[in-house]
């Protein structure tokens, strides 16, 4: 039987947060600086300056997010925490027109990045990942946890057309649909007060 458990990234993971991620797909190079950084920035930075910047905003805490361990092995990361550590997610148009939540409250958290590594993908980690994650958003004080999800309406879709996560990894964790962002993208919420 496989073990699967989840600790909130702290500097002393660096080294799982980095095997987690470096599984394939993009995490590798975005290091998960993306959702902080805006297109200006993310263009202008490498690789190396990335992981740098990961490294320090992982080193300076709160933790960022939460890596998924199968078996001892880290397999899996999620980025949660304000929306307002999360410079990207105010400037994408299709969320400010959508969201009826102030950029400036921090008891808002979001939801932006998924990475399981390639042989640990089919096993419900984005699962577990996504419930650790409210878990660390109510207990740090969070009012409500938007995430941007993909609806794959069923169909197979890349690997990294899916770090936002899918609609049925939320809705199955308790979201509830609040608008469309475009096709095949839907904001959701939850509201940690009930």
């Amino acid at each position: 039987m496989v073990t699967i458990r989840t600790e909130v990234a702290t500097a002393a993971r660096w080294d799982d947060v980095q095997h987690a991620l470096t599984g394939g797909g993009d995490g590798a190079s975005c290091q998960c600086i993306w959702p902080v950084l805006s297109n200006k920035d993310w263009n202008q930075t490498t690789t190396a300056q990335r992981t740098q910047m990961f490294h320090e905003e992982i080193d300076a805490g709160p933790p960022p997010g939460i890596v998924a361990y199968v078996d001892g092995e880290a397999a899996g990361w999620i980025r949660i925490g304000p929306r307002t550590r999360q410079a990207r997610i105010p400037r994408t148009r299709m969320i400010a027109a959508a969201t009826t939540e102030p950029f400036d409250d921090e008891s808002v958290w979001a939801v932006s990045c998924f990475v399981v590594r390639r042989e640990h993908r089919g096993a419900g980690l984005n699962r577990e990942l996504l419930r650790a994650a409210v878990d660390y958003a109510r207990e740090s004080g969070a009012r409500l946890i938007e995430g941007y999800p993909v609806d794959t309406a069923g169909e197979k879709k890349r690997a990294n057309d899916l770090f936002h996560g899918t609609l049925n990894t939320f809705t199955t964790a308790g979201f509830i649909e609040t608008a469309e962002l475009k096709p095949g993208r839907t904001l959701v919420t939850m509201d940690l007060t009930r």
